[in-house]
Protein backbone atom coordinates (compact mmCIF):
# COMPACT_ATOMS: atom_id res chain seq x y z
CA UNK A 1 0.00 0.00 0.00
CA UNK A 2 1.17 3.52 -0.78
CA UNK A 3 1.74 6.40 1.61
CA UNK A 4 -1.51 7.97 0.35
CA UNK A 5 -3.59 4.97 1.46
CA UNK A 6 -2.00 5.10 4.92
CA UNK A 7 -2.48 8.89 5.14
CA UNK A 8 -6.17 8.65 4.18
CA UNK A 9 -6.67 5.84 6.68
CA UNK A 10 -5.01 8.01 9.31
CA UNK A 11 -7.47 10.81 8.54
CA UNK A 12 -10.46 8.46 8.91
CA UNK A 13 -9.19 7.10 12.22
CA UNK A 14 -8.35 10.62 13.47
CA UNK A 15 -11.91 11.69 12.70
CA UNK A 16 -13.29 8.70 14.58
CA UNK A 17 -10.93 9.51 17.45
CA UNK A 18 -12.51 12.93 17.88
CA UNK A 19 -16.05 11.60 17.84
CA UNK A 20 -15.39 8.63 20.14
CA UNK A 21 -13.33 10.77 22.53
CA UNK A 22 -15.95 13.50 22.75
CA UNK A 23 -18.57 10.94 23.82
CA UNK A 24 -16.13 9.06 26.07
CA UNK A 25 -15.07 12.21 27.92
CA UNK A 26 -18.55 12.88 29.28
CA UNK A 27 -18.33 13.16 33.06
CA UNK A 28 -14.66 12.19 33.44
CA UNK A 29 -11.34 13.99 33.68
CA UNK A 30 -9.68 14.48 30.29
CA UNK A 31 -6.19 13.67 31.65
CA UNK A 32 -7.34 10.29 33.01
CA UNK A 33 -9.04 9.61 29.68
CA UNK A 34 -5.81 10.43 27.85
CA UNK A 35 -3.88 8.03 30.11
CA UNK A 36 -6.37 5.22 29.50
CA UNK A 37 -6.15 5.87 25.76
CA UNK A 38 -2.35 5.73 25.88
CA UNK A 39 -2.30 2.44 27.81
CA UNK A 40 -4.74 0.82 25.38
CA UNK A 41 -2.72 2.06 22.39
CA UNK A 42 0.51 0.71 23.91
CA UNK A 43 -1.05 -2.72 24.49
CA UNK A 44 -2.53 -2.90 21.01
CA UNK A 45 0.70 -1.81 19.34
CA UNK A 46 2.73 -4.31 21.36
CA UNK A 47 0.42 -7.11 20.23
CA UNK A 48 0.51 -5.87 16.62
CA UNK A 49 4.31 -5.70 16.50
CA UNK A 50 4.64 -9.10 18.16
CA UNK A 51 2.18 -10.96 15.99
CA UNK A 52 3.22 -9.29 12.72
CA UNK A 53 6.79 -10.46 13.24
CA UNK A 54 8.22 -6.93 13.28
CA UNK A 55 9.77 -7.10 16.74
CA UNK A 56 13.42 -6.00 17.03
CA UNK A 57 15.37 -5.29 20.17
CA UNK A 58 15.01 -1.55 20.89
CA UNK A 59 18.37 -1.62 22.69
CA UNK A 60 19.96 -1.85 19.24
CA UNK A 61 18.61 1.58 18.27
CA UNK A 62 21.07 4.46 18.03
CA UNK A 63 21.18 7.31 20.55
CA UNK A 64 19.81 9.57 17.80
CA UNK A 65 16.86 7.19 17.24
CA UNK A 66 16.12 7.18 20.97
CA UNK A 67 16.46 10.96 21.34
CA UNK A 68 14.00 11.72 18.58
CA UNK A 69 11.59 8.93 19.52
CA UNK A 70 11.50 10.26 23.09
CA UNK A 71 10.97 13.83 21.82
CA UNK A 72 8.21 12.57 19.52
CA UNK A 73 6.56 10.72 22.42
CA UNK A 74 6.69 13.83 24.60
CA UNK A 75 5.19 15.95 21.82
CA UNK A 76 2.50 13.32 21.19
CA UNK A 77 1.63 13.17 24.89
CA UNK A 78 1.39 16.94 25.13
CA UNK A 79 -0.74 17.03 21.97
CA UNK A 80 -3.10 14.37 23.33
CA UNK A 81 -3.51 16.13 26.68
CA UNK A 82 -4.29 19.43 24.94
CA UNK A 83 -6.58 17.77 22.38
CA UNK A 84 -8.63 15.89 24.95
CA UNK A 85 -8.95 19.00 27.12
CA UNK A 86 -10.08 21.00 24.09
CA UNK A 87 -12.59 18.28 23.17
CA UNK A 88 -13.95 18.28 26.70
CA UNK A 89 -14.43 22.06 26.63
CA UNK A 90 -15.41 22.62 23.01
CA UNK A 91 -17.30 21.19 20.08
CA UNK A 92 -15.60 18.35 18.21
CA UNK A 93 -16.54 19.95 14.89
CA UNK A 94 -14.48 23.02 15.85
CA UNK A 95 -11.68 21.45 17.91
CA UNK A 96 -10.62 18.85 15.33
CA UNK A 97 -10.23 21.26 12.39
CA UNK A 98 -8.27 23.74 14.51
CA UNK A 99 -6.05 20.86 15.61
CA UNK A 100 -5.28 20.44 11.92
CA UNK A 101 -3.41 23.72 12.06
CA UNK A 102 -0.64 21.18 12.56
CA UNK A 103 -0.73 20.70 8.77
CA UNK A 104 0.64 24.21 8.32
CA UNK A 105 3.15 23.84 11.13
CA UNK A 106 4.41 20.52 9.77
CA UNK A 107 5.01 22.13 6.38
CA UNK A 108 6.92 25.02 7.94
CA UNK A 109 8.93 22.75 10.27
CA UNK A 110 9.69 20.38 7.37
CA UNK A 111 11.16 23.27 5.38
CA UNK A 112 13.15 24.65 8.32
CA UNK A 113 14.36 21.43 9.94
CA UNK A 114 14.24 18.77 7.22
CA UNK A 115 15.11 20.85 4.17
CA UNK A 116 11.94 19.83 2.32
CA UNK A 117 10.73 22.05 -0.49
CA UNK A 118 6.97 21.78 -1.08
CA UNK A 119 5.82 22.82 -4.56
CA UNK A 120 3.68 25.90 -5.16
CA UNK A 121 0.53 23.74 -5.44
CA UNK A 122 1.40 22.17 -2.08
CA UNK A 123 1.67 25.61 -0.47
CA UNK A 124 -1.67 26.54 -2.06
CA UNK A 125 -3.34 23.54 -0.42
CA UNK A 126 -1.63 24.24 2.89
CA UNK A 127 -2.84 27.85 2.69
CA UNK A 128 -6.40 26.68 2.09
CA UNK A 129 -6.20 24.56 5.24
CA UNK A 130 -5.01 27.67 7.08
CA UNK A 131 -7.88 29.71 5.66
CA UNK A 132 -10.33 27.05 6.83
CA UNK A 133 -8.88 27.13 10.33
CA UNK A 134 -9.21 30.93 10.41
CA UNK A 135 -12.85 30.71 9.29
CA UNK A 136 -13.56 28.28 12.12
CA UNK A 137 -11.77 30.45 14.66
CA UNK A 138 -13.64 33.65 13.80
CA UNK A 139 -16.38 34.31 16.33
CA UNK A 140 -19.88 34.74 14.99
Amino acid sequence: MSWLHWALSSAVFAALTAIFAKVGLEGINSDIATMIRAVIIALLLAAFVRYSGQWVNPLTFSARNWTFLVLSALATGASWVCYFRALQLGEASKVAPIDKLSVILVAIFAVVFLGERPALKDWAGISLVGAGVLLLAIKR
